[in-house]
């Protein structure tokens, strides 16, 4: 029997994907939770053979459970759901080392065949996200990523330049080269650019 658990922050969802999932003769779903940081609570402490996380979830993301089980040396195996085709997410998952990302749009009969599959050791990503993230990759380094994280928490360059050990004139390079690579007008469309590609 594989032990399945959900975490989905949107009750009406998790319910009938519990349900849906229950009538497998191989698939028992031992739990269910609405934030990030309950699934990762409930993971280490029951030991599910597949967690089925969704991203956008309160308090901790899907990908953020996923980062900090990977430290922890959890041997949960991990499939993303997700409405969101972003490929900075994908990215990031991949990166990640997640058995499985697929799109929310699917049916219960493909979610189970994929919960089988990446309990035989397979990973399965869903066309779409593969060919959107192939497509459209991150131009953005990672010093960038984290200086224009920091932007976007509102904090100035001087803050930045001393929480990274930088000086404020590096700081404004680096968001100067971001802003073009964008292609965009300032650090607030750069901002919002990158939010919703998915790749801060």
């Amino acid at each position: 029997m594989i032990k399945i658990m959900i975490a989905e922050d949107q009750r009406m969802l998790r319910g009938a994907l519990g349900s849906l999932l229950d009538l497998e003769d191989d698939i028992k779903v031992i739990g269910e939770v609405e934030n990030g940081e309950e699934a990762l609570t409930f993971i280490l402490r029951e030991k599910p053979d597949v967690c089925l996380l969704d991203i956008e979830m309160p308090l901790m993301s899907g990908l953020d459970v996923v980062e900090e089980l990977n430290k922890l040396g959890s041997d949960c195996k991990i499939i993303i759901l997700t409405t969101f085709a972003r490929p900075g997410y994908f990215e990031r998952a991949v990166k990640a080392g997640v058995h499985g990302y697929m799109l929310k749009d699917g049916s219960s009969d493909e979610l189970a065949d994929t919960i089988r599959k990446v309990m035989k050791g397979k990973r399965e990503y869903a066309p779409e996200l593969v060919f959107g993230s192939m497509k459209d990759g991150n131009p953005l380094t990672d010093r960038e990523k984290e200086i224009l994280k920091l932007a976007a928490e509102g904090k100035t360059a001087k803050e930045i330049a001393s929480e990274l050990f930088l000086s404020p004139g590096t700081v404004r390079n680096y968001i100067s080269e971001v802003i073009s690579k964008l292609q965009v007008k300032n650090r607030i469309e750069a901002i919002t650019i990158a939010e919703e590609k998915g790749w801060l």
